[in-house]
């Protein structure tokens, strides 16, 4: 699905034009932006950001530290209900000559500070939107179908063509690349991107996206119906390290090395059912009602009317952080997303879930709005355009397997695994939760990655990897480019990448 730019070469060309004089700060308060207006210019100081109150969450030390830059703020009024809020930081010194936008989310609704943080560090001009409403709910939604469309796809694609405008005034000349970085709802944000606007970036990074909306909402409100349905499926979270631990006596030595990891889950077909209490119930066995519920959870919802699977379940691995999807409450953006978009009732009760009906409304309503599930990536990789993929095999929000069945479609629509290569990789993340977190090699640069490929045209076959605790790595691991897997060699310590090699499973 491309859709049309809204702002013609001519007229970008013309912005950049007028924007050209103002080369300094302090002057770009006076360019001129196309259904845009200039908010704040403000020159900051190494080590000075303080981000405004309620700026969304994280930051930390990275916030602290940042070196010199630029911050421009602005209003986007594509359309007359449209108010969408920008951020572009521009590095005062060290630019790389690219733009690096970033991802949200969930409902978004604020500025991402901390990817920003990370962007300018490494020297990349940065942009990042608040997606077009404030507050990462979904209050915005109710007769606003214009800001609607701007959460889905609109403020993001307008927030690129405003932030290559103003780093171009800033600097001189229009970035030499640009890349967008997001995962989760940025993710989705990514995949999007290259669907819709396969010009606005030369690489982009999709992490666990969220890309199949009407599918993936709709698995995680069956997956709190499943366990609320009947209290007594209800698996308390003391019992999540002893589901666990039988996984990893069953399955973890699959892979050679003993190392609280599975490498590759599907390749573990664990039953739940070998925790059944033999009697009563207890802190480390599972009812009869629970054990099917594990089951499910694994399984992932079926329509039961067509018998088709309507998405993936999660994989074994996950179990640390099941109470995202099987906790005391179902997970709130997916619980709204059915109230406030699909069925448009604040009043829904997520017990009434129909996967057959519900599911059907949620495609006519919603799909062709919010789904990026187009696997013709061809008019973005016909350009030169690179992807890559990631998502962590142990993710409890987002079932991972939806992430690989996207890149299977995805390189079969430009040829094959082996063409696809070319332009589009994906890495799974072992034993990592969603996005970052977990037991796995959690801490990566893919955008890195990225980089090298489009720059230098070398197409990443592996990723370094690493798990810390306390500050202080204590794994390392390469992540290989799928269907490979990183294979003991046999020798040395398990916790040095160096005695790992990636393979074919």
């Amino acid at each position: 699905m491309v859709a049309t730019q809204t702002m013609t070469g001519a007229v970008f060309a013309s912005l950049l034009a007028t924007a050209a004089a103002a080369a300094t700060c302090e002057g770009l308060s006076s360019m001129a932006l196309d259904h845009s207006t200039i908010d704040m210019v403000q020159s900051v100081a190494a080590g000075q950001f303080a981000p405004p109150a309620g700026g969304g969450p994280g930051g930390g030390a990275i916030l602290r530290s940042l070196p010199a830059f630029c911050r421009v703020t602005a209003t986007l009024r594509p359309v007359s209900d449209s108010e969408i809020k920008i951020e572009v930081w521009l590095p005062v010194s060290g630019w790389n000559g690219k733009l690096q936008s970033v991802g949200n989310g969930a409902w978004a609704g604020s500025i991402s500070y901390p990817a920003l943080a990370q962007a300018l560090t490494a020297g990349y001009a940065a942009a990042s939107t608040d997606t077009g409403h404030t507050g990462n709910n979904p209050k915005f939604v109710p007769g606003h179908p214009e800001k609607v469309i701007d959460f889905a796809y609109r403020s993001v694609h307008e927030m690129t063509i405003a932030a290559k405008a103003i780093v171009a005034a800033y600097f001189g000349n229009a970035p030499a690349r640009a890349y967008f970085n997001g995962c989760s709802t940025g993710g989705r944000q990514a995949l999007t991107e290259a669907q819709r606007f396969p010009s606005d970036y030369d690489g982009i990074v999709a992490g666990a996206p969220a890309y199949h909306t009407t599918h993936l909402q709709a698995a995680q409100v069956w997956t709190a119906q499943a366990t609320h349905q009947q209290e007594a499926s209800y698996i308390p979270p003391a019992k999540y390290a002893a589901i666990h631990r039988a996984v990893l006596e069953a399955c973890d030595k699959l892979d050679g090395v003993r190392d609280g990891v599975l490498e590759d889950p599907t390749r573990c077909h664990f039953d739940p059912a070998v925790l059944a209490c033999k009697e009563g119930d207890g802190p480390s066995c599972l009812t009869t009602a629970q054990v099917e519920l594990a089951r499910k959870a694994y399984a992932g919802p079926v329509n039961p009317r067509t018998g088709q699977q309507v998405f993936p379940g999660l994989e074994p691995g996950s179990e640390q952080g099941w109470s995202t999807l099987l906790g005391p409450q179902p997970m709130s953006y997916a619980a709204e997303v059915y109230q406030h978009l699909v069925l448009q009732d604040s009043s829904w009760d997520y017990l009434k879930f129909d996967i057959d009906r519900d599911v059907t409304t949620a495609e006519k309503k919603l799909g062709a709005l919010m789904d990026a599930t187009d696997a013709n990536l061809k008019p973005f990789t016909g350009r030169g355009g690179k992807l890559i993929l990631y998502h962590g095999w142990s993710d409890p929000g987002i079932p991972p397997l939806s992430t690989v069945q996207y890149y299977s479609r995805a390189a079969e629509t430009l040829g094959g695994a082996k063409k696809a290569a070319d332009s589009v990789r994906l890495f799974m993340v072992p034993g990592m939760g969603h996005c970052r977190g977990g037991d796995g090699t959690d801490t990566f640069d893919a955008m890195s990655a990225l980089d090298q490929w489009v720059v230098r045209q070398k197409a990443p076959d592996q990723i370094p990897a690493s798990h810390g605790s306390n500050g202080v790595v204590d794994k390392t691991r390469p992540l290989c480019s799928y269907p490979q897997v990183a294979k003991y060699k046999g020798n040395g310590d398990t916790n040095d990448a160096v005695n790992f090699t990636c393979k074919m499973p």
